[in-house]
Order: C-alpha cells, then sequence, then structure tokens
C-alpha cells in the first residue's frame, strides 16, 4: 500500500547517496524515525537538497510505501533553521547531540508525538535562551530517558523510598540515588554530592539553575552518558558531543 503522507519533521542526518541523491533521516509528528531519499538533492539548484540541513525544523511531504524501508521525499519547506545555535559553537554541539540521542535510541516508525514536541520545544529555547545549552541539553535528556522508560528518579530514595532530601547521598545505575541514610548502611554505592542531587533535581521538575559550576555541568553529562550505556546495551555515548574533552 501506498499513500502521500504530509507530516512536521526535523532533520536528523543528510548522507550522500549515489551520484547525484541524498539520503536524510528525520524525525516526524506523525510517522516516527523514517528515512527518504531526495532524488537529485546534491545538485546544486537543489532547493529540497539545500533545506534538508541536520537540525531543521521542516515540513515535508513524501510518497510512503510500507513494503520499502527508504521512502521518496516530494517536497520540504523550512518552518525553522534556527540560526542562533548555527551561529554559536555551544547551541551547535548540544543540539546535535540532542538529534544523535534521537536518531540513535528510538526506533523507526515509532510515533511518539509527545517526543516531537520535546524536540521542537528544546531545539527553540537553545535557539533563544540565555540559559547555557548544557542545561537545556540536560533537562532534555532526563526528559528522554523518561519517554524511554528509564526515568531517573530525583525525589525519592531508590531503597528505602523515602525523601532524599538536599543532603549528599549515593547511587548506582540500578537502584538510581539513594538517601545519605542508605548510603551509609549499604556497602558498593558510589558518592553523590548534594550539588549533582540537587542540580538533577532542579532539571527533573523544570526549577531555575543558578550559580552552577562547569566542572558540575561536566559531571552531570559524564553521569548521564553511563547511566545511558549502562540501561541501553550497545549504546557507544553521544560522539557529537565529546563531553569528556571538548567541555567550556
Amino acid at each position: 500500500m501506498s499513500e502521500i503522507i504530509k507530516t512536521e519533521a526535523v532533520v536528523l542526518s543528510k548522507l550522500n547517496y549515489g551520484d547525484t541523491s541524498l539520503i536524510i533521516s528525520v524525525f516526524t509528528e506523525l510517522y516516527g524515525k523514517i528515512s527518504v531519499i531526495i532524488k537529485g538533492g546534491r545538485n546544486p539548484k537543489s532547493k529540497m537538497g539545500m533545506i534538508a540541513d541536520p537540525l531543521n525544523h521542516v515540513q515535508i511531504v513524501v510518497y510512503k510505501k510500507d513494503t520499502r524501508d527508504l521512502q521518496l521525499l516530494s517536497s520540504i519547506d523550512t518552518i525553522s533553521h534556527y540560526p542562533r545555535i548555527k551561529e554559536d559553537l555551544d547551541k551547535t554541539q548540544y543540539s546535535l547531540a540532542i538529534i544523535e540521542l534521537i536518531k540513535k535510541l528510538t526506533v523507526e516508525n515509532e510515533v511518539n508525538k509527545k517526543l516531537f514536541k520535546g524536540l521542537v520545544r528544546i531545539l527553540s529555547l537553545i535557539d533563544s535562551d540565555n540559559e547555557h545549552p548544557s542545561i537545556l541539553f540536560g533537562r532534555f535528556y532526563l526528559f528522554f530517558l523518561s519517554e524511554l522508560g528509564y526515568a531517573l528518579q530525583t525525589s525519592e530514595c531508590g531503597i528505602c523510598k523515602k525523601e532524599i532530601g538536599k543532603n549528599s547521598g549515593g547511587f548506582n545505575f540500578d537502584t538510581g540515588f539513594v538517601c545519605v541514610n542508605c548510603f551509609e548502611s549499604h556497602p558498593g554505592l558510589n558518592f553523590a554530592s548534594a550539588e549533582l542531587l540537587n542540580y538533577f533535581f532542579c532539571l527533573n521538575n523544570k526549577i531555575s539553575v543558578q550559580n552552577i559550576s562547569l566542572v558540575l555541568l561536566k559531571q552531570a553529562n559524564i553521569f548521564l552518558d553511563r547511566y545511558t550505556k549502562h540501561h541501553i546495551p550497545g549504546f557507544n555515548g553521544i560522539q557529537s558531543l565529546n563531553i569528556f574533552n571538548n567541555f567550556k
């Protein structure tokens, strides 16, 4: 069965195909992640090829056939190309890291309208907000993990289920964060500073983050990277953002 579909999408990646064509991966509002071919897209005069850049929020029309994995792009129009993101290295890096998460960890053709709206919103915030893009990246990352079924609990202890509070505590990647009492009474847990716990609590609860150090931002990103690797076999980290060496 074939049909003509129209949907909003965010471009995740673009690859050359053959002599003149392009293949783009897009995360769509109505059909999830799909791959489409732009015939002649590498021609300098191809409007579609120029619009189909990673990060762009677009409206696409596709000839979709269920029997093929690669669909045919009929038209593409720009909704937003996020100019401020592309003018700023930090904004670009964290935005590319976000779409890399979508590309690597979502399933083809699995619809998630909430995730799509969250993706468009976070890119808009990074484009326009004065909040550090690493903080916005962290907010999206926790939301994304929750949508995948790996929510990081930051309010109650993973062992006794009591409120963690604002003190330091502990964690491992199976139980999550634990209160200071359980950390002291259960051997083998890793230490979690009060600053790290409070930071994740603020991200999870949409609380403004003030006066946070770049060192703590780096620690938080490393934590999220390792947490994801622990829960999702085969995930090899985010290549577009080297959080270990290139953090400013």
